[in-house]
Formats: C-alpha cells, structure tokens, sequence
C-alpha cells in the first residue's frame, strides 16, 4: 500500500498582536459532534511526481473556495499523524474571511456499511484561532506545525 501523504498551507495572520492561524473542520455526519482533535491545516493527498507546494495550494483552493493569497511560503516540513499519513506543510501570511467558505464536496457511505451515498463537504467550515486555542482543536499529530511556525515567526519577528 502506498505512504498517504498530504500537502497544505497554514495561512496566518497577527490581530491585536496575537498570531492566529486559519483551520479547516471536516464535513460530514462521523465530524459533527467532534471540536477537540478533528480541526486541521487545509490540506489534501497528493501523488508522487506532484509538486507538494502546488498540491497544497490547490487543496487549499478547493477545501475553502478561493485561492490562497499571494506571498511567498516558509516550509514548516512533515509531520506523521497517528493513522501514519505524512502531511507537510507551508506557512504563508495572510487573511481570508472564514464565513465565507465553499468547499468541494464528495460521496460518503452514510449510515457505515448501509449502501447508502450521501454528498458532503470536505470542509463543513472554517476558523481563526490562537496558537493556544488552535493546539487544543487541531489533530495532534499537526501540533508540531504550530510550534514550528511559532519558532518561525518568533525569530522573525513575524
């Protein structure tokens, strides 16, 4: 079986001083209920001979409905979530409004093993938070990718 492996951006911006990072929770009915753990980097699979950066921005596009703004990117590497996927990501600075998303949808057996195909979102919405609050609600194998762009942004000055 082939490594599963996603590429995304972490779009962040600074309000009243704070940094703040835009994450991405999945759609569907086995998410509803789930806050602390299921948020996530917009990201998405990508197949060996793709460039990482250009799938990560393209992800980005069809999780939230417009193309990541314009500024270069700091790679903040890979990380290995627990399911064993491998996601690398990028920090890129930036502001987008997270009320207004539109994502791309897909088929999804609903109820488990009913036959049944329902149309969901991928990403059923978007939202800014703090580093601290942000590290509560992202999947924890992701929080390196938040220390990482502390450190980044911290010996920048970002």
């Amino acid at each position: 079986m082939p490594k599963r492996r996603s590429a995304g951006l972490l779009l962040h911006r600074r309000r009243a001083g704070e940094v703040e990072v835009l994450l991405v929770h999945p759609g569907g009915p086995a998410w509803t209920q789930r806050e602390v753990g299921a948020w996530s980097v917009p990201k998405g699979e990508y197949l060996d001979g793709e460039d990482p950066l250009a799938a990560a921005r393209r992800e980005f596009e069809e999780e939230l409905g417009s193309p990541p703004p314009d500024g270069d990117t700091d790679d903040l590497g890979e990380i290995r979530q627990k399911s064993g996927k491998r996601v690398r990501a990028w920090a890129l600075a930036g502001d987008l409004d997270a009320t207004q998303i539109h994502s791309n949808t897909f088929m999804f057996e609903w109820p488990p093993r009913s036959g049944k195909q329902i149309e969901i979102p991928e990403v059923d919405r978007a939202e800014w938070f703090g580093l601290e609050a942000a590290r509560e609600k992202i999947n924890p194998g992701q929080v390196p990718l938040l220390d990482r762009l502390e450190a980044l942004l911290g010996s920048t000055g970002g």
